[in-house]
């Protein structure tokens, strides 16, 4: 049982959830159609390769044994059906305006928590699949791989066989045990010191610090999504020409599409630097629990405040070197390790107030989901656009999720809809931003 244990972050994540704010991610793909009727025929792939993929089994069911009391584990739901988690909707004219709608919509979390909800196109040459996932069952990288079990095959390059280490001498391994003892005390003491090095910068980070206004919402439930693509040709030109990396330039994209915005909707951008939490995978290949969180993360201030987009790109840079020389375990944006810490009991009662601190600690996610370089299809039909929905943080406004695919960027934006009611003007400002970047490079 033990190995199906929730880790620390998936309960918290699990315990932070309420029924007006859902914990869960998403991703809304667009595919071409060959036929009116391509979505329908999809919906049914989908469902009846769903029963096929073990990780769309599994249930979360909590724990009150004694060596796990108020934690959660994963276990394969006996009763699982796939009509309950494929559904097929009426034909949409704007998949993102569906999609929000359905983002608002919590999981049901006595079944395995997933949905995929197909949209065919009132164009008839498209249709849209959204996928939801609970960020307990999945981070990015899982969920990516639960989704592509249900898509069409792809033939994947092949790998070198892998090395198997050999079988553990348990015996041995008690013989050492007394000389192995002084280390595992000095990992815990560092275990302990680098919880109390994050949770000083935390308290740093916010020591006198208001949150943007205009990036903090009272929580309503409502969700809004729009999707920005940009050609990932026009990110490498600015990329050579102005010096970073190319996720450099992206989050620079969106310091300055935040600072349009806010001119354009009278908030004012004036003095404006709202902390942007830069989540980091902590997975390592072939890990005993593939399907938990690992995640830490980088904490910068956008220089929404700065007028020049090349120093926007500069001071983001910058920031991102000093994160990388600390490294993901140190600071505020690694926050999330401090889960690590919490007993299962604490993360149950104490996860709707961590959730609602969450606007104290940051501003906005600025997340990136990678993508594999393969065409997906699905039923023979190709995937065009892929936008990844980041979920959001109680009492935040607005969450910016990035990939690359096929040769484009793809910005997935998700926001509270009372909050911003004008998101389409958010991504008209990043589209704006990148050929801003553009211009200043080649002149």
């Amino acid at each position: 049982m033990t190995s199906d244990l929730l880790t620390p972050l998936d309960l918290a994540f699990w315990n932070m959830e309420t029924d007006r704010h859902p914990m869960h991610l998403g991703a809304l793909g667009v595919f071409a159609a060959h036929s009116p009727t391509a979505g329908a025929h999809a919906a049914d792939l989908l469902a009846a390769r769903a029963a096929a993929v073990p990780g769309l089994r599994m249930r979360i069911r909590d724990v009150w044994q004694p060596l796990a009391f108020g934690g959660a584990t994963r276990e394969h739901d006996r009763d699982f059906d796939p009509l309950n988690h494929v559904r097929l909707h009426a034909p949409a004219g704007d998949f993102h305006a569906a999609a929000g709608r359905l983002m608002e919509r919590p999981l049901e979390r006595g079944r395995p928590p997933w949905e995929a909800h197909v949209l065919p196109g009132e164009d008839g040459v498209s249709f849209a699949v959204l996928f939801k996932f609970h960020h307990a069952l999945a981070d990015g990288l899982r969920a990516l791989k639960l989704a592509a079990g249900v898509l069409d095959p792809v033939d994947l390059p092949e790998r070198a066989p892998r090395v198997l280490a050999p079988p553990r001498d348990l015996l041995s391994d008690v013989r050492r045990l007394p000389s192995r003892v002084p280390g595992l005390v000095r990992g815990a003491l560092s275990d302990v010191g680098r919880a109390l090095d994050i949770g000083a910068s935390l308290a740093r980070s916010t020591l006198g610090m208001r949150p943007t206004a205009a990036l903090t919402s009272t929580p309503s439930g409502t969700r809004r999504t729009a999707g920005v693509v940009v050609d990932i040709d026009d990110v490498h030109r600015v990329r050579k020409s102005a010096g970073g990396t190319v996720n450099d330039v992206l989050i620079a994209v969106v310091a300055g599409a935040l600072r349009r915005w806010l001119d354009e909707r009278g908030d004012g951008s004036k003095g404006v630097a709202p902390r942007a939490l830069i989540p980091v995978s902590r997975r390592r290949p072939h890990s005993a629990q593939p399907q938990g969180n690992r995640l830490s993360g980088y904490l910068i201030r956008l220089p929404v405040h700065e007028a020049d987009p090349l120093g926007r790109l500069e001071s983001v840079r910058t920031a991102m070197v000093r994160n990388k020389d600390a490294g993901p375990n140190r600071g505020a944006g690694a926050v999330a390790l401090l889960a690590d810490h919490v007993p299962a009991l604490g993360h149950r009662l104490g996860g709707p107030l961590v959730g609602q601190a969450a606007r104290l600690w940051f501003d906005i996610l600025v997340t990136s989901v990678p993508l594999p370089g393969l065409g997906l299809r699905l039923g023979g039909h190709e995937l065009t656009e892929v936008y990844p929905l980041a979920p959001l943080a109680p009492g935040q406004a607005l969450a910016v999720a990035i990939s690359t695919y096929r040769g484009r960027v793809h910005y997935g934006l998700v926001a509270d809809a009372r909050a911003v009611p004008d998101l389409d003007r958010f991504a008209h400002a990043v589209s704006a931003e990148m050929k801003t970047l553009l211009e200043v490079c080649d002149h």
